[in-house]
């Protein structure tokens, strides 16, 4: 069965921290692609941050977000650090088959077979 539950957002203050987790069934955290959108108020869904061969950021979160995989829990972590207020949005985690030996990550939304059902994180004071 495929599936991907996120956990981990909430409430937080500018400048504070939150870790989002990803737990996949049908994927393989250490081999497949996994990768994080988020969808603030009345804004189009855009990705964030994926892993593959190597990870990926925006340039909004680099320096501040970090991508992770434990292959023991087959679950893909974001550690998000110094948040800010833009941050707030729906976060969903996403995953897809990997094709090729390699492969880069994308924010193609089209190209990613399943997806959580999101967690909220607001950031404000």
């Amino acid at each position: 069965q495929v599936q991907l539950v996120e956990s981990g957002g909430g409430l937080v203050q500018p400048g504070g921290s939150l870790r989002l987790s990803c737990a996949a069934s049908g994927f393989s955290a250490n081999s497949d692609i996994i990768g994080w959108f988020r969808q603030a108020p009345g804004k189009e869904r855009e990705g964030v941050s994926c892993i593959a061969y190597r990870p990926r950021y925006i340039d909004s979160v680099k320096g501040r977000f970090t991508i992770s995989r434990d292959k023991d829990k087959n679950t893909v972590y974001l550690q998000m650090d110094s948040l800010e207020p833009e941050d707030t949005a729906v976060y969903f985690c996403a995953a897809r088959w990997t094709r090729y030996f390699r492969e880069m990550c994308g924010f193609a939304e089209h190209d990613y077979e399943s997806w959580g059902q999101g967690t909220q994180v607001t950031v404000s004071s």
